[in-house]
């Protein structure tokens, strides 16, 4: 999670339509994995692992960020989460990176720096921005290095040791209208690099209802079986 994207939305960051949507995606693909602990990469606010925690799937977290402030790293309003600018040496049993491997040159190298912390039973949970074509100036504003394709991904884990036990696209519903909007702004722009601007915008109570309970279906109808296409990649692996 991006600590720009927490700038945005203030505190109503965990109630957002994106972040209750993906939460919840979070948890049905880690439905079944039993873990004490969760470390979280990049957590920014640590909605994530917050709801890990609330959900009873990890008794505690740690989130990990180098640009966490001084007051971050101070806040201890729950004794089970943790907030670090770096980890030390210890083994783990659930590693997250939620939007993170594309904000960095080497991907690989900071997926292979974690994983090899992973006991044997455990296992990582990724997601990616996806397909290149739907770059535009909210990746730029995000300071995205690429975006992913759900194969490009499971390729990059087993590289780095792992074992790919599920992967899938999320989003797939707003798919087709986000798609027609970069298509158009690319045909209309053209060459010109794509100005830096963040998509992300607060919504009114009703269309934030409105917006969790489409992909609340989605879910249920769509997200287990689809690797096909969307606008975020999810991929679950363990160790080989």
């Amino acid at each position: 999670m991006d600590l720009k994207e927490e700038e945005i939305l203030g505190p109503d960051l965990a109630a957002h339509w994106y972040y209750v949507s993906k939460g919840r995606a979070l948890t049905d693909m880690l439905a079944g994995i039993e873990a004490k602990a969760v470390l979280d990469i990049g957590a920014g606010s640590g909605v994530f692992a917050r709801r890990l925690l609330d959900t009873g799937l990890v008794r505690s977290a740690t989130c990990v960020d180098p640009f966490y402030s001084d007051e971050r790293l101070a806040d201890v309003s729950r004794p089970d989460l943790r907030f670090v600018r770096d980890l030390g040496e210890q083994n783990q049993d659930l590693i997250l990176f939620m939007d993170v491997l594309e904000h960095v040159d080497d991907d690989l190298a900071l997926l292979r720096s974690y994983t090899d912390r992973l006991t044997p039973a455990g296992h990582v949970l990724i997601t990616v921005p996806a397909f290149q074509w739907l770059w535009s100036g909210h990746d730029v504003f995000l300071e995205h290095r690429r975006r992913y394709t759900l194969a490009e991904t499971e390729a990059l884990v087993r590289r780095a040791g792992l074992e790919p036990v599920a992967g899938r696209y999320f989003f797939g519903l707003l798919f087709p209208a986000v798609a027609a909007l970069r298509l158009g702004d690319r045909i209309k722009n053209g060459s010109r690099p794509a100005e830096a601007k963040s998509q992300l915008r607060k919504a009114s109570d009703r269309m934030n209802r409105l917006l969790v309970g489409i992909h609340d279906a989605e879910r249920r109808w769509v997200f287990p079986w689809n690797r096909l296409f969307g606008l975020s990649v999810f991929c679950l692996a363990t160790r080989r």
